[in-house]
């Protein structure tokens, strides 16, 4: 290249003109731009060299301006229609010709500056050009209009998003929610970053981090501050199909025919339900009826779902698939759709309702001596609470003679069932609920009324068990292992109560399920199933669906083969279930404790978790919540003590408690 060549180069990024002014060493040359500073280009680095005249570096500025004129690209769309057909390379020159009708320098560097920026029509082979084909640039266009879209989408979802994070009511489009739920599986999923969730957060100027994910859905609304995440990593749906909804309100418009139809009328029966006055799923009710011989006959009733759920239904198969009605402190997810679990499926008081009755007769240990299972009708008289019950028992209610009766019968059986072995274990249960922005947290006392239903529940899921037995009808039935507990040694040597329920039950093993009958060790029985739970839980369902069939003498709906697969499946979902019950209540608790940090707790020692770290398991007592401390001196279980929370963050699952010394109690309590 001579002195006074106009050439082209690139630095950081932006075109430069410079003006060549002499070579450095072999293979360099040094050029001059138009504020006069030099640059030591290689060869390499020069993009495009002006022919055909020199210029001093003063003139550069001139050249761009005679330049930007003919800077159109629509231009390079009417060279493109003119050279597609020809199939021909060209060169800057020619291309200036046909759009110029002038070659001279500042029209060829206008050609080459428009190809050199077009990636639509012409593409450049070695240091020549070519038209890209008719179909090439059509499919180039397209991709050029979805990108327009993407971005102008990205843009407008961008500024819906700021009016959200500012406070302002926001009318989210569909394009949004897939962006959005990036987000949500960035924060569920932290082990498996999300690209497109990363982008956001770091286009927004937040952390990259599941956390800052989390604070991105709150302040938009989007999520709640105590979004259950345990819930949504679950497969547990939360919402029911639109085909269910459908098939239930179809149901419940026009009732299918009964295939009972010799049901047993038991409508002169005066029949109790009870349950928690928040209860809307009342599946079980209570009568005792006196026999001419002077016997008495306790009748179980059981909510009848099977009466409007055929196997196989959309209904059957959704309850399948949520395998139970889950119980969270902020309300239930049902197992069918609530239209029908807390209509026609439950017991309403003062209504004809569909039932599957145990008549049971006990002897005078607390043996079945009688019994006999009957689809059936009934008409529950009372709707009474647990406390209801309680009061009744204590004052001895001369009008409801029957309560007593049912209470006698329940302490016989439960007598009966410690003779043959069943452990008793008792330990304080917290009942967590939220309304609103509200945490109320109570212990559930093991009173008799709570023990009357629960006897009566445990001998209905054994006689549902002796029936599938003599029968060999193929049950969900539940067994037990024997546990080996401590010895009555080691047992006293520890204080009556929760310390000494506490060892117990870390002795216990876990129930199993199978269509095979076995013992159920903490329970008593040599053979038990539950049946008394069908709107609530599917296996007890599936025991309605196949006694019931026994019973009318038809097929039953599940062979032993079917029956043993679909409770693998449900166990598995049945487990999800209750783990997110536990992981939900257990945050709840510890919101709960992070809001009352300024309040002292009695706390008592159940056992140690591990003692090396000296860590221990504490209950406190006014809460019913089990929790783990570490201490700083020696302890034992069945130690008394006050604490206070120090930390607790219920979102990363972190409690920690502070023992008060005697002056730091009292001090707390004035």
């Amino acid at each position: 290249m001579e002195k006074g060549t106009l050439i082209e180069f690139w630095q950081n990024g932006e075109r430069r003109l410079a003006v060549i002014d002499r070579p450095e060493g072999k293979k360099h040359w040094i050029a001059i731009d138009q504020r006069n500073q030099s640059h030591t280009l290689h060869p390499r680095s020069i993009a495009y060299e002006v022919s055909g005249q020199t210029y001093l570096p003063s003139e550069i500025t001139k050249f761009l301006e005679e330049v930007k004129p003919l800077l159109e690209p629509s231009s390079l769309e009417v060279a493109w229609e003119l050279l597609v057909e020809d199939d021909e390379t060209f060169d800057p020159s020619n291309l200036a010709s046909l759009l110029y009708s002038d070659g001279s320098p500042p029209y060829c560097y206008a050609a080459y500056y428009l190809l050199s920026e077009d990636k639509l029509y012409f593409k450049k082979k070695g240091e020549r050009y070519e038209p890209r084909s008719a179909a090439q640039v059509a499919e180039l266009k397209h991709q050029i209009e979805v990108e327009v879209q993407r971005r102008s989408q990205q843009q407008e979802f961008m500024n819906r998003l700021q009016r959200g994070l500012a406070g302002e009511q926001v009318q989210w489009q569909e394009s949004d929610r897939s962006r959005i739920e990036s987000v949500e599986r960035f924060v569920l999923q932290p082990d498996f970053p999300v690209r497109n969730a990363q982008e956001l957060l770091a286009t927004l100027g937040r952390p990259q981090t599941p956390q800052a994910g989390l604070d991105l859905l709150v302040d938009l609304g989007w999520w709640s501050p105590h979004e259950n995440l345990f819930l949504r990593r679950s497969q547990i749906p939360v919402q029911f199909p639109f085909m269910v909804l459908e098939v239930a309100q179809r149901r419940l418009d026009s009732p299918p025919l009964d295939l009972d139809v010799n049901r047993l009328e038991l409508t002169h029966l005066k029949v109790y339900t009870i349950d928690d006055e928040s209860t809307q799923e009342i599946d079980d009710g209570l009568s005792i009826e006196n026999l001419t011989d002077g016997r008495q006959r306790l009748w179980i009733h059981i909510a009848d779902p099977t009466r409007l759920v055929n196997p196989g239904d959309e209904l059957d198969l959704e309850a399948r698939r949520r395998s139970t009605t889950l119980y969270l402190p902020t309300g239930m997810i049902p197992m069918f759709p609530p239209e029908l679990a807390t209509g026609p499926m439950s017991l309403i008081q003062g209504k004809l309702c569909y039932a599957l009755s145990f008549g049971i007769v006990l002897d005078e240990v607390g043996a079945v001596s009688e019994y006999s299972i009957h689809a059936s009708l009934i008409k529950p008289t009372y709707r009474l609470t647990y406390e209801d019950v309680d009061e009744m028992l204590e004052l001895g209610v001369l009008a409801e003679p029957e309560i007593a009766s049912i209470a006698s019968r329940a302490e016989l059986r439960q007598k009966w069932r410690q003779s043959q072995g069943a452990i008793s274990i008792n330990m304080p249960e917290a009942s967590i609920k939220v309304e609103g922005d509200d945490i109320t947290i109570g212990v559930l006392e093991d009173s008799k009324a709570r023990q009357l239903v629960a006897e009566m529940m445990i001998l209905a899921g054994a006689v549902g068990a002796r029936y599938g037995q003599e029968q060999q009808i193929p049950l969900p039935y539940r067994s037990q292992p024997q546990p080996e507990l401590p010895s009555e040694e080691e047992l006293l040597q520890l204080p009556a109560g929760p310390v000494r329920s506490c060892a117990m039950r870390r002795c216990m093993p876990r129930s199993e399920m199978s269509i095979t009958p076995g013992r159920h060790a903490s329970l008593g029985l040599d053979t038990y199933t539950q049946v008394t739970s069908p709107i609530r839980r599917y296996t007890d369902l599936l025991g309605h669906f196949q006694i019931k069939a026994h019973l009318r003498g038809d097929t039953l709906p599940f062979s032993a083969e079917e029956l043993q697969q679909i409770l693998l499946s449900v166990s598995s979902t049945a487990y999800e279930a209750s783990l997110v019950e536990r992981q939900t209540n257990r945050y709840w608790g510890l919101e709960y404790l992070r809001r009352h940090s300024d309040e002292v707790w009695q706390a008592l020692v159940l056992r140690w978790l591990r003692e090396d770290e000296d860590l221990a398991l504490i209950l406190l007592e006014d809460l019913g919540l089990e929790l783990p401390m570490r201490f700083k001196r020696s302890i034992s279980p069945g130690d008394r003590l006050e604490v206070r929370v120090s930390q607790a963050d219920p979102r990363h699952d972190v409690i920690h408690f502070r023992e008060m010394v005697k002056q730091e109690a009292q001090a707390a309590a004035i």
